[in-house]
């Protein structure tokens, strides 16, 4: 009998110098550095950067890349258009999917496979898709786009362009982390799936649609939206222990608990949550911090089982003000950054990923009384 790896669990089937989770320490690294001291210290520009270039820009090549990116941020009109073709209650993830196919199909590069148009494609989306977020939560709402600023970083014009007002510098950093945490994470289930695209030669925005199809799904970047449908269900702190006991004995799947990779708990996790904090302390959300807090108690106690960065990350975005199902497409922005490397590196040394299945079907059986095959004339 094969040896079969029911969703490749422990199956490697490559190898990658952009990330990996650290068993020593419990620490993710982006091309080495600890992902938790990128996010105290650095930009989103600076992890883009290292992740599609290996090493941090020096400050010329950031102000180059700054320029670049931020002349490309305002939403193109071929875009909008495709947008407002799209019901107001669709799924955000799926009006994202179709945008960012929208900007493949109107890319004079689109067929430029070379590292420098692949990369130069990267750039393009890393800069236009805020505001195609952006602008999607507020016509949800009614509102006028707003147009980008060039004088805000790339997290600070994001919230511009979402919300039609400047910052605090608690809500840029609590933001800004978060997308640092979540720009990548090795050989998970969308990026995976990036790489099969790509390894078919498909360009690189095909690749990245299918990408944004597997991160729809609850297990992988739905789980954000999900830990506030379970937030919302408790209702209050002194709800959290009859709810988990009726959920555990329901089996029910708690979103926002447990990874495959980790062991220890997500290493991403304390410092997502400290950037909370920091929200919930401005914002006055006591209840929601004791909420939080008991309901992680109680997975542990029960079923020794600790958050992942989905389980902080959902909270923190309904602070700031999105919409819980744009909480996805959030991760999407954040993300295609990963994506984007990782298209790059598999077209290095490219092979087509092709598995093989063990067949589990009928035995070969036969119609009766057809002939064996076509006839030579007719």
């Amino acid at each position: 009998m094969t040896d079969i790896r029911k969703g490749l669990v422990g199956v490697v089937v490559d190898t990658t110098a952009i990330s990996k989770v650290n068993p020593d320490t419990n620490s993710l690294l982006y091309r080495g550095y600890p992902v938790q001291e990128l996010a105290a210290s650095c930009s989103m520009e600076q992890v883009a950067w290292l992740l599609w270039h290996g090493e941090l820009p020096s400050d010329d090549e950031l102000q180059v890349f700054e320029r670049e990116e931020r002349a490309q941020r305002a939403l193109p009109d071929a875009v909008r258009r495709v947008i407002d073709g799209l019901p107001l209650d669709a799924h955000p993830m799926d009006v994202i999917r179709t945008a960012v196919s929208a900007i493949g199909a109107t890319d004079p590069r689109v067929n430029d496979a070379s590292p420098e148009g692949n990369l130069a494609k990267a750039v393009t989306l890393f800069a236009a898709i805020p505001a195609m977020i952006a602008y999607d939560q507020r016509r949800r709402h009614g509102d006028d786009l707003v147009a980008p600023r060039d004088d805000l970083d790339w997290s600070r014009n994001f919230l511009w362009m979402t919300f039609g007002e400047e910052p605090g510098d608690i809500e840029a950093d609590v933001f800004r982390i978060s997308m640092i945490l979540y720009a990548e994470h090795s050989f998970n289930a969308s990026t995976f799936t990036a790489r099969v695209v790509t390894s078919t030669l498909a360009d690189l925005h095909s690749a990245v649609v299918a990408a944004i199809g597997a991160l729809k799904g609850p297990l992988h970047g739905g789980a954000n939206e999900a830990v506030m449908g379970v937030l919302d269900e408790i209702g209050s702190p002194d709800g959290v222990d009859e709810w988990l006991d009726q959920a555990l004995a329901s089996k029910r799947k708690i979103m926002g608990f447990g990874h495959r990779v980790y062991k220890h708990g997500d290493s991403r996790v304390p410092t997502m949550r400290t950037a909370l904090d920091w929200l919930i302390a401005k914002r006055e959300a006591h209840g929601l911090a004791e909420l939080l807090d008991r309901l992680e108690a109680g997975m542990q106690e029960r079923k020794g089982i600790k958050p992942n960065l989905d389980y902080p990350s959902g909270p923190a975005y309904a602070l700031l003000g999105f919409d819980t199902w744009m909480f996805t497409p959030l991760f999407v922005a954040a993300r295609v950054v990963g994506w984007t490397a990782h298209i790059r590196e598999q077209l290095e040394a490219n092979a087509l990923i092709r598995p093989l299945s063990e067949y589990v079907g009928h035995d070969e059986r036969h119609l009766e009384g057809a002939p064996a095959g076509l006839p030579s004339t007719r």
